[in-house]
């Protein structure tokens, strides 16, 4: 998908994430669980804000009923536009990118009790991450990814 070589940008580009939302957001932002695959937990949680990110832009989530969160669409519904921006979402998600002004880690990242699932030869860690999506989603404006909500139809 993108260029990068090193091992950890592969599994970044992987995008072997899973994406759910948790209570406590502010206006303007959603606060979500990522679950995320890496063979060293240390890397799993370094991944989280990336993997965050991106499961706002191309995935969204599904409602979450026990906390009483409702889900999210995607932003970007056509899958051809990450191909088409591959140069900008490469820069955009490049270590320490534009996409860690969107995100913060909640807990300096610490994943809680249960969030740690040792599976086969990686692990599987959830990490609490808070996401500003309405700055995301002006950032993409911007770069031309989205069309504004202004714009019409």
């Amino acid at each position: 998908m993108y260029a990068k070589k090193k091992k950890e940008d592969k599994d970044t580009y992987a995008w072997r994430y899973e994406i759910e939302p948790v209570e406590g957001a502010v206006p303007g932002a959603c606060r979500v669980k990522v679950w995320t695959y890496a063979k060293k937990a240390d890397k799993a949680i370094a991944q989280a804000p990336k993997n965050a990110v991106h499961g706002i832009i191309f995935k969204g989530y599904a409602a979450n009923p026990e906390a009483r969160v409702p889900g999210r669409r995607a932003m970007v519904t056509d899958y051809a536009v990450e191909q088409e921006f591959a140069d900008y979402f490469e820069e955009f998600f490049a270590d320490g990118g534009r996409y860690m002004r969107f995100v913060s880690l909640v807990n300096n990242g610490a994943p809680m009790a249960g969030d740690v699932i040792k599976v086969g030869k990686e692990y599987k860690m959830g990490i609490i991450v808070m996401v500003k999506t309405d700055e995301l989603r002006k950032e993409l404006e911007s770069a031309g990814v989205l069309k504004s909500l202004n714009s019409g139809f």
